[in-house]
């Protein structure tokens, strides 16, 4: 038995397929989960705005309910002004 082991050399395309074909797995990851979080839910812009209209709120419920009449008073005037 040897005392330092030889691995075997691996090709340079096999590496680079590999590393291309994990790119390409990571971006479809990072793809579909942006346009889960972009078609469902509330926007993170709209979030922030009323996380910072409610930052006067003490309790977590209160801010909660703020933060709620906030997006659902923002929904509104952009219903009203499509119709």
């Amino acid at each position: 038995m040897r005392a330092n082991a030889a691995f075997p050399r691996h090709s340079s395309l096999g590496t680079v397929i590999t590393s291309a074909a994990a790119t390409l797995i990571a971006l479809g990851i990072l793809i579909g989960t942006t346009m889960l979080f972009q078609s469902r839910g509330k926007p993170m812009a709209e979030l922030a705005a009323a996380e910072r209209a409610c930052a006067e709120q003490t309790y977590v419920p209160d801010r909660e309910r703020c933060m709620r009449e906030w997006v659902a008073a923002a929904h509104g005037d952009r219903l009203a002004n499509r119709q």
